[in-house]
């Protein structure tokens, strides 16, 4: 039985069905789920969370599906690392990398919200699935999609990484190149979502993709023995994850699961892609786009669909983002794989984001959790003779 209300509306908090619906008709602000959380308190305990399989689906009551998963069951709870020798470079007590660079199927975050997308898009009766993606997206939804039985559609901007484009054709989708940058790609894959009736995990399933991140924070509480980190670190790309992160642990506090106060959250853009950072330099309430310029491919969205959802962090105690140059990144992305964590280049920005804050800014008494997204061999810029080509458009 799902304890899902229904969608609500996170500006002006009008109300919805659970369908497949993404921004509010009164204010087009984005939608979010709803839960019953009485019930959830009542259902959900520590003893039953530990008995259940290692996956995502572990914190099912706090998730937006009606009947059973359809796929991720092997995706989620990734390992939480502890990492002492950076630590002690940095000179913090405890420092932890939460390593989704061993994800099934597809070695990244994005598995997690694909998972919840995907089975949504099943139980709403959608037979196509797709997404606009920088390549990690597209490799996800194309795995869970061929698992699943869907007709799948990946759009990608055109310059895209080669690797990442072998990493979604392997699953046989139909991959199109878009001329552009990310931001036009979602812009069309809008107007496609609403001419065809397909289900796209980043758009019209929007609202349940987004609580896949959750997982993340479910999984951090748990593993620290079932308590909040003090300090958080993330890098910023459309703004889905962190602010997720941070419902994930307000609703276990709220379900009775972990007690404390949360943690400071610190999040890291690129200069060159970095509209969440200049909205709070400028005192805008909502991003403005800007033209992504970046080696940090995977987070080189210039118009992020939840970035004033970051930009509200502020507002409550969290600390505020960081722009970072490329060679910053690329000399803590160094860092990290001295310390023996392999990842891509967004990798570089919490790292860099966490050496600023433990010079001078950080209690180094306390303790730091950082997110590896996903591992680091799909950034490269060449692929082997022979490797699958996208549909130029």
């Amino acid at each position: 039985m799902s304890l899902v209300v229904g969608l609500q509306c996170h500006l002006c908090k009008a109300a919805y069905k659970a369908e497949a619906l993404w921004v509010c008709e009164k204010c087009l602000g984005p939608l979010e789920v709803v839960y019953d959380y009485a019930a959830v308190r009542e259902r959900m305990s520590r003893v039953l969370i530990e008995s259940r399989p290692a996956n995502l689906w572990r914190y099912r009551e706090l998730l937006p599906i009606e009947g059973e998963p359809r796929t991720g069951l092997h995706s989620g709870f990734t390992p939480l690392v502890r990492s002492q020798r950076l630590a002690g470079q940095l000179g913090v007590r405890e420092l932890y990398f939460k390593d989704d660079s061993v994800n099934h199927p597809t070695l990244s975050y994005k598995d997690r919200v694909v998972s919840v997308a995907a089975t949504r898009a099943v139980e709403l009766g959608f037979k196509v699935f797709g997404c606009a993606s920088t390549g990690n997206l597209a490799n996800s939804v194309s795995a869970h999609a061929a698992r699943l039985g869907l007709e799948c559609f990946v759009f990608i901007p055109h310059d895209l990484e080669m690797n990442k484009v072998l990493g979604s054709g392997i699953f046989n989708p139909q991959v199109v190149a878009i001329r552009g940058n990310y931001d036009d790609v979602n812009r069309l894959c809008t107007q496609i979502a609403e001419k065809y009736g397909w289900g796209f995990a980043n758009i019209n399933l929007r609202s349940y993709y987004a609580e896949g991140a959750k997982t993340y924070g479910f999984e951090i509480a748990e593993q620290l023995g079932w308590r909040f980190p003090q300090h958080l670190v993330s890098p910023v790309a459309g703004g889905t994850l962190l602010p997720r992160i941070v419902r994930g642990f307000r609703e276990f506090r709220e379900v009775g699961l972990v007690e404390g106060p949360l943690p400071k959250v610190y999040a890291a853009q690129a200069a060159g892609c970095a509209p969440v950072v200049r909205a709070l330099e400028e005192g805008l309430e909502f991003p403005e786009p800007v033209k992504p310029n970046t080696i940090a491919k995977s987070i080189a969205i210039g118009n992020p669909a939840d970035g004033f959802q970051v930009r509200r962090l502020r507002r409550h105690g969290h600390r505020r983002p960081d722009r970072l140059g490329d060679p910053a990144p690329g000399r803590d992305r160094g860092d990290l794989h001295r310390a023996g964590r392999g990842h891509d280049p967004r990798g570089g920005h919490p790292a860099h984001r966490a050496r600023r804050d433990s010079a001078g800014r950080v209690d180094r008494r306390r303790h730091y959790r950082q997110r590896v997204q996903d591992g680091g061999g799909r950034a490269g810029s060449r692929a082997a003779a022979g490797r699958a080509r996208p549909v130029a458009r």
